[in-house]
């Protein structure tokens, strides 16, 4: 007696979705998570007292959760289509509202000073503004130069006070001198670098700082600046003499406040 051959596998067809049965479990996805965005966005305001501690992680939570969550939950019921809606809706929902939230509320606490505060140092342009910011510059032994630097970070209504203006550097005889030690949020201050003629050759890093020591949280905003020192004159092998230039930052500094 011959043996029945063995059945073919049976094939794994992919579900066809339909609008009438897809269209309300996404919307529910949707309406959960739009719901779990704000819900907990109210919660978490409450119940955080301090301005900025834990807001970062609040702004977060919900992308970070309904995103990934929505994915899986899709993914594991590809078959079904009602439950790979609702989890498609729970993605969306982690892009909007809860992501773009998320992004309104950390502007919020740059805006605010949250975020920390930074130095921008800046060339001198022709006319005498201040040009575009730098991170780097190149002197020759025994020379000087006078940049400008400003605070960033804050704004004149979060921080109204006066900064105290502090620069250093490790670089031997080389000396930073701040044209002004009080400033306020945004203003423009002179800074001079002056290196002698006997700095050895070399790259060192100057520090600019500031700090504002009124209110409950002392705010602080700090910069570094590459100042790269090449030999003077006639000290040199002929056609390496290299006039002071700067070199540009990478633009990631926003608009004065």
């Amino acid at each position: 007696m011959t043996p029945a051959p063995p059945s073919p596998p049976e094939v794994q067809e992919f579900p066809t979705y339909r609008l009438p049965t897809f269209l309300p479990p996404f919307l529910l996805g949707w309406g959960v998570g739009a719901a779990l965005t704000f819900t907990v966005r109210a919660a978490g305001g409450a119940l955080l007292g301090d301005p900025c501690e834990g807001r970062t992680l609040l702004a977060l939570l919900l992308p970070l959760l309904l995103g990934p969550g929505g994915l899986a939950l899709t993914a594991a019921n590809w078959r079904r289509p009602r439950r790979a809606a609702l989890g498609l809706g729970l993605v969306v929902a982690s892009l909007l509202p809860a992501l773009y939230v998320g992004a309104q509320d950390i502007g919020e606490l740059r805006r605010t000073g949250c975020a920390g505060g930074y130095v921008v140092v800046s060339r001198v342009a022709a006319d005498g503004q201040p040009g575009g910011s730098i991170s780097s510059l190149r002197l020759e032994a025994g020379s000087s130069v006078t940049v400008t630097a400003r605070v960033g970070g804050y704004t004149t209504q979060t921080h109204p006070g006066v900064f105290t203006v502090q620069a250093q550097t490790a670089a031997p005889g080389v000396t930073v001198t701040p044209g002004r030690t009080q400033v306020r949020v945004g203003e423009d201050f002179p800074v001079t670098v002056t290196v002698p003629a006997t700095t050895p050759v070399n790259t060192y890093t100057i520090g600019i700082g500031a700090r504002e020591a009124g209110g409950d949280r002392p705010a602080e905003a700090a910069g570094t600046l590459e100042l790269n020192v090449r030999p003077a004159p006639g000290t040199d092998t002929p056609g390496t003499n290299t006039p002071a230039t700067d070199t540009p930052a990478t633009p990631a500094d926003p608009a004065r406040p």
